[in-house]
């Protein structure tokens, strides 16, 4: 791997941490509620008010940036937390949370290790008030049923199938640019990575033969998987598609021996039923369908039950404004399958949980709206 590229992949969570925390240090300030009219002689006013105890669990892929917004928003609006990182980046998510905790009043942010039972009886407990989770959807269900069940609060980022449709009037090569960028940056272990792409038959061949390209390019530039347990994971996806009779393009094969490097793969000729298309994979593969028009890529594409984000890249604005009208999903960008503007807030759907997990918003989500009436005594 070239130096320069493993300094941005090493080092870009953490200024996006920096930069989160130092949104939320502004937001704060500025989170507030408002004022009624009401009796000329009374006073009435909503006001936001902490929630208590916020339980924060984060994921492995992002532990810093996912960290800073969750804990961030969590204290500047002045609840105290319980965060436990993820078992399987657990120095990082504790070095991070320790250094905030040391510019803290003590007791303000505690930190917790340990793996998924250690975050379900810390979810269970009765004194934690809101339960922030990023990770799978399986733990993200298990931790809305228990929240139900006792009346806390779930906020939930969990997984996504997201889709990127290409559309027929694009440069294919770029267009595969952007899909081996979305596919395969971080290895593929992004929230919104590219996990399945729908490409217009038009310009398909042209697509995938870039594409293919673009993977051999991005084997220089990406680093290995988590564990071995996710390498595997991911190559049984892609086993999964080669028997049902998909081509394999470029990688698909890990290396043998020790480590756990997955190499950027396309996988062509795919349809609905793989895994790689119904499941999330998590890992650097383009899986790619050829589909007859737009139309039947946009239909294809909210066929699912996650509803994370969604990418479009198109030339047509009709196209454009029936993709985010019609995609059942948080977050759609249109020609860009990275990007936005700093403060966005959206809303994972279906599978992918509940609540907003950034912005100004995320403030309202760690506080309860309190209304006061006072009016004057004996009038």
């Amino acid at each position: 791997m070239r130096p320069a590229s493993l300094g941005r992949i090493r080092w870009g969570g953490v200024h996006a941490g920096i930069g989160t925390l130092r949104q939320y240090a502004e937001l704060g300030p500025l989170h507030r509620g408002r004022s009624l009219q009401g009796g000329w002689s009374a006073i009435d006013v909503m006001v936001p008010q902490p929630r208590g105890v916020v339980a924060v669990l984060t994921p492995w892929n992002d532990p810093i940036a996912v960290a800073a917004g969750l804990l961030g928003a969590a204290l500047v609006t002045g609840n105290t937390v319980v965060h436990k990182p993820s078992e399987r980046c657990p120095r990082t998510g504790r070095s991070f949370a320790q250094l905030l905790a040391e510019n803290l009043p003590a007791g303000a942010l505690e930190i917790l290790d340990g793996d998924g039972l250690t975050g379900a009886r810390l979810a269970a407990a009765p004194q934690i008030d809101v339960v922030a989770h990023v990770g799978s959807s399986v733990t993200g269900r298990a931790i809305a049923a228990e929240c139900a069940r006792r009346g806390a609060k779930a906020l939930l980022e969990n997984g996504g199938n997201d889709a990127l449709i290409v559309d027929g009037d694009v440069d294919p090569e770029w267009a595969a640019g952007q899909a081996a960028l979305g596919a395969y940056a971080n290895a593929g272990q992004i929230c919104v990575s590219v996990e399945r792409i729908y490409v217009v038959e038009s310009v398909a061949s042209e697509f995938t033969d870039a594409l293919a390209r673009e993977a051999g390019e991005w084997g220089l530039k990406i680093g290995p998987l988590v564990d071995e347990r996710q390498r595997d994971h991911v190559h049984h996806h892609v086993m999964d598609a080669v028997e049902g009779g998909a081509r394999i393009l470029a990688g698909g094969e890990p290396k043998p021996g020790p480590g756990t490097f997955y190499p950027p793969t396309v996988v062509a000729d795919c349809a609905p039923q793989m895994l790689l298309f119904r499941e999330e994979t998590f890992g650097p593969v383009a899986p790619v369908r050829a589909v007859p028009d737009f139309s039947t890529a946009l239909i294809e594409a909210a066929d699912d039950r996650y509803g994370l984000a969604a990418s479009v890249l198109t030339a047509d604005m009709a196209h454009a404004q029936e993709a985010w009208h019609t995609l059942p999903v948080g977050t759609v960008k249109i020609n860009a399958v990275f990007g936005g503007a700093p403060g966005g807030a959206s809303e994972p759907r279906k599978a992918s949980g509940s609540g907003y997990g950034f912005g100004p918003e995320l403030l309202d989500e760690m506080t309860a709206m309190k209304v006061v009436h006072w009016s004057p005594p004996g009038l």
